[in-house]
């Protein structure tokens, strides 16, 4: 684990761990969305508007509630407003990205007392007496849980994630609290059924809040990385290490978004390592850490490795996800619009009711993107020009709300790990040669 993780956490806020608490929170974030909404809207008609409701409903004031809500709630509903802002990448409007940006950085944290109260819980009322020192404070407060530094009465430093109480039983009424705020505010088509992407959101948080199967994933991406000279990943340590409480080596590092001043090929070696690593995940191991948050990378100056962190939401990926990827890929690299337009709904991207009703549009998509793939040298994220014509084509065809379609849940997971990765890439400007690096993986199977 590496120190400062995330944003130093702050003053303590308890952390509501009842069913009713939880929905009593839902009740007035909805309430002071509908608030947000009436004010708004009777601003605007005064001023001569006549704004839609999703105008009134994405303003910043409302955004600002929401994010302020989730992040006291944390657990399953703070996870899906940092999944939305990761997701959506450069595709949200600046403003809305920024507030829910937020959801990623936030402070809340549990106060003293309710941490005893939980390691008391896990570890016995004596749990102090294990530790040589246990920094109250937290040195990071994420969705799920909060990480402190220990010493062991060894010398070992050791990194501590305790989480929240009440996370684990809340998941399955947040998740449907969250749909149900979508439902109503209308941002959501009533057409289109949601329910299997709910219920696997619902699978994967609760999979994260096993601390257990992360103390497994983490010793399996220890054994694939073993020996590795561009990576590193802390150690597990199993005796202190419960369904609630995961215990592991304290390993130093610096925020990733640091490497921004360094020099542009020390950027451009970490992008291509973390690209090749993306792309072992999907075709060779067929095993995906899906979270791809910024805060789950750290940078060591000293050895020039980058920590990676967090497995909680690793999962293992149908031989067949890969295989509709390889072929998407080499359609790509072949520069063959119909081959990508076609590959793309086989595999789910895109839906079928889209393409038919709006093909000029994503004709064009696709032209935009294979004349950024065919430029000669590497690929170079920090030149972002063309991702304002993708949004605004985009956006013209996500207008048509009855063409709205949900991918194969793998792909969903996968594309959000290749998004957040290309986002890290743009932050760092970096210049990777993506395309001798995919084409090893696109050659047709033997």
């Amino acid at each position: 684990m590496t120190e400062d993780r995330g944003a130093k956490a702050s003053a303590g806020r308890a952390i509501p761990s009842g069913r009713l608490a939880r929905l009593g929170v839902f009740g007035r974030l909805a309430g002071g969305v509908a608030g947000g909404v009436v004010a708004e809207g009777a601003r605007r008609l005064a001023s001569g508007e006549r704004p839609s409701m999703g105008d009134l409903l994405l303003t910043p004031a409302n955004a600002t509630r929401v994010a302020d809500q989730l992040s006291h709630l944390r657990g399953a509903a703070m996870k899906l407003g940092q999944m939305i802002s990761m997701d959506a990448g450069d595709m949200l409007p600046p403003e809305l990205a920024t507030i829910l940006a937020k959801l990623r950085n936030n402070a809340h944290h549990m106060p003293p007392q309710q941490l005893d109260r939980v390691l008391a819980a896990e570890w016995g009322k004596d749990w102090r007496r294990r530790f040589a020192h246990f920094q109250a404070h937290p040195v990071a407060a994420a969705s799920i849980g909060q990480v402190h530094r220990a010493r062991l009465p060894d010398g070992a430093e050791l990194a501590i994630k305790v989480q929240y109480p009440g996370v684990k039983d809340s998941i399955d009424a947040d998740v449907d609290n969250v749909a149900t705020l979508l439902r109503v505010s209308g941002l959501m088509p009533k057409s289109l059924d949601i329910a299997p992407l709910l219920g696997e959101a619902k699978r994967q948080l609760h999979e994260e809040a096993d601390y257990l199967r992360e103390a497994t994933m983490l010793e399996r991406y220890g054994a694939l990385l073993e020996g590795e000279s561009a990576f590193v990943v802390p150690s597990l340590v199993s005796e202190l290490t419960t369904p609630r409480v995961l215990a592991m080596s304290f390993v130093t590092g610096v925020p990733v978004e640091s490497l921004e001043t360094a020099p542009q090929e020390a950027r451009d070696r970490v992008m291509h390592d973390l690209v090749s690593l993306v792309l072992r995940e999907l075709f060779e191991w067929r095993l995906m850490q899906t979270d791809p948050n910024f805060a789950n990378y750290r940078w060591q100056p000293d050895t020039q490795r980058l920590v990676l962190l967090d497995f909680g939401a690793a999962r293992p990926l149908p031989a067949e996800t890969g295989e509709r990827y390889r072929r998407l890929l080499a359609a790509a690299l072949a520069g063959d619009r119909d081959a990508v337009r076609e590959a793309a709904v086989a595999a789910g991207f895109l839906g079928e009711a889209a393409v038919e009703r709006h093909r000029a549009l994503v004709d064009r998509m696709i032209d935009v993107i294979l004349g950024e793939l065919a430029k000669p040298g590497p690929f170079d994220f920090g030149d972002r020009a063309f991702v304002g014509v993708l949004r605004e084509q985009g956006t013209e065809i996500a207008r048509d709300r009855e063409t709205w379609h949900l991918p194969p849940i793998d792909t969903l997971f996968v594309q959000r790990k290749i998004s957040g990765t290309a986002l890290l890439a743009a932050r760092l400007k970096a210049r990777v040669d993506i395309r001798s690096m995919v084409a090893a993986y696109c050659a047709e199977p033997a």
